[in-house]
């Protein structure tokens, strides 16, 4: 009797959970009784899953390519050459903002026209001269010995030839100024020849190499300038022109071999 009851109150506990929401079945009596769902529910079901890596990989980002150059380590005599370069540059233009400074007041004085020239070359030199300090203290090369010689004899020659009047400075401004342009022009060539070998080799060029020749290329020009100016302002006519461009230009010269090495 007892057996039969249990039988009859299964049977009604079965029928009555068949009349309930399907899903809540799921979720309540999962042993109870096992429901297939509508196609449409399941496909709705399985759509709301994430979809497995292996059948559906998530898109992955572009991978970087990886470059084949190496970069080109400098040789002992690069390191020696641009300390050096860099050492001439900056007494070159250490000079060259010196010879301004005492030229000017003379100058101004009988060609008050001139101000703006003159302010602008000598702006020029001095934004190149402190170019140079720059490279000298990151790269921790040190200046000439010849320092202290170099300033006291720019500053005599801007003296002298601004006194000897306005031709005699600008016959100055272009001797160095060709000296200074000729230097520069053979840097170049030197740091393009190291570009063009490392590139011919597969290897990759510092960026610093790269940017101090864009640098030395807009000096250069500036300098070139200043020597356009200066014949413009009657350079040639200074007397004795030949004797003033021949003794400043070979100075120069002189100046320019001893800050190499020293």
């Amino acid at each position: 009797m007892c057996t039969m009851r249990k039988e009859s109150t299964l049977r009604l506990l079965h029928r009555t959970v068949l009349r309930i929401h399907r899903p809540v079945l799921d979720f309540l009596l999962p042993n109870i009784t096992q429901i297939r769902l509508p196609t449409h529910r399941r496909n709705a079901t399985i759509s709301n899953q994430p979809a497995s890596p292996s059948t559906e990989p998530f898109p992955q980002p572009p991978k970087a390519e990886k470059t084949t150059k190496r970069l080109s380590p400098l040789s002992h005599e690069q390191r020696a050459f641009l300390s050096s370069a860099l050492r001439v540059n900056q007494a070159g233009e250490l000079a060259a903002t010196l010879i301004y400074t005492h030229q000017t007041p003379p100058i101004l004085r009988s060609h008050p026209h001139l101000r703006s020239l003159m302010q602008h070359m000598h702006a020029q030199e001095a934004r190149h001269f402190a170019t140079f300090n720059h490279m000298l203290a990151h790269h921790r090369v040190r200046p000439t010995v010849m320092y202290p010689v170099w300033t006291a004899a720019a500053s005599l020659l801007g003296w002298g030839t601004g006194l000897l009047g306005r031709e005699a400075a600008m016959a100055c401004t272009e001797a160095v100024e060709t000296e200074i342009g000729n230097h520069y022009n053979g840097q170049v060539r030197v740091l393009l020849g190291w570009i063009k070998e490392m590139e011919e080799k597969g290897e990759e060029v510092a960026e610093e190499i790269k940017r101090l020749v864009e640098i030395l290329k807009r000096i250069r020009d500036e300098e070139l300038e200043h020597l356009d100016e200066a014949v413009g302002e009657g350079a040639k006519e200074a007397k004795p022109y030949q004797l003033l461009n021949r003794v400043i230009r070979s100075g120069c010269k002189g100046a320019i071999w001893l800050s190499e090495r020293v």
